[in-house]
């Protein structure tokens, strides 16, 4: 795959869905930043394993949701590196419990988490890749961002504004040659998804077209492709990777 740029920052990226995208980054030559909020033993695992394989990868701790961390980070990256080429949000949290029970806290601690600072990685980014005059964002948000979810008003929410607010970023950005596309995955094996009861898991697949949950890597080979420039043409998409769950 082919990649014009050299670096980019994936935000929750010491485990999970980011590390496996931060790994496949990097077989690709990309530089990435490894984010994370209160995990450093994870972060620097993952860190020496990209190195020992010949990759490359340096850690940059904040909390995506204190907007002067976020954009202090940002620039941070451009004054290392002299660019920042990509841009992958994908730290999120969830607080799951009926609608009826959940108070304006509740729903507006995720708002804040996952959709302000979405909003805010992707006003900084476009200011620097604008001047730049290339650049790549991918926003990780949710299938439950399209079809909605018992229990997850909140989270469906943010997830939802995230793809409305990534198609908007997509127009104010193209003629600066800056493309935004968003992914939203479904049931992907992940440490959330392993709590599950395997007979809670099998009523899951019985839904899934393909069978089985997603892995961590079919996500990260979907963002590798839009950040690289055989997807130099595709900006403002919404690409789902769920088995065919939701079509």
């Amino acid at each position: 795959m082919k990649f014009s740029g050299k670096n980019a920052l994936i935000t929750g990226s010491s485990k999970g869905i980011g590390a496996e995208i931060a790994r496949t980054l990097a077989e690709f030559g990309i530089k990435v930043w490894i984010n994370y909020r209160n995990n450093p033993d994870s972060a620097n695992k993952l860190q020496e394993e990209i190195e020992s394989k010949g990759g490359k990868a340096a850690i940059i701790a904040f909390d995506v949701t204190d907007e002067k961390s976020y954009k202090q980070s940002l620039e941070l990256i451009k004054e290392s590196d002299g660019e920042l080429a990509y841009l992958v949000n994908n730290a999120g949290i969830t607080n799951d419990k009926l609608a009826l029970r959940m108070s304006t806290e509740d729903f507006m601690g995720v708002i804040e988490a996952n959709l302000k600072s979405c909003f805010v990685g992707c006003r900084e980014a476009l200011k620097i890749m604008s001047k730049q005059r290339y650049g790549s964002v991918v926003n990780i948000a949710s299938i439950v961002g399209e079809k909605g979810n018992a229990g997850q008003t909140n989270y469906s929410a943010s997830k939802g504004g995230m793809i409305a607010m990534t198609k908007s970023f997509a127009l104010e950005s193209g003629s600066r040659n800056v493309r935004f596309n968003v992914v939203t995955p479904g049931f992907i094996e992940t440490d959330m998804t392993s709590g599950l009861k395997e007979d809670i898991k099998a009523e899951y697949v019985k839904n899934i077209p393909l069978g089985r949950f997603g892995k961590p890597r079919d996500i990260a080979d979907t963002v590798a492709f839009l950040l690289s420039d055989h997807a130099s043409y595709i900006t403002g998409e919404v690409v789902r990777v769920n088995g065919g769950l939701y079509t």
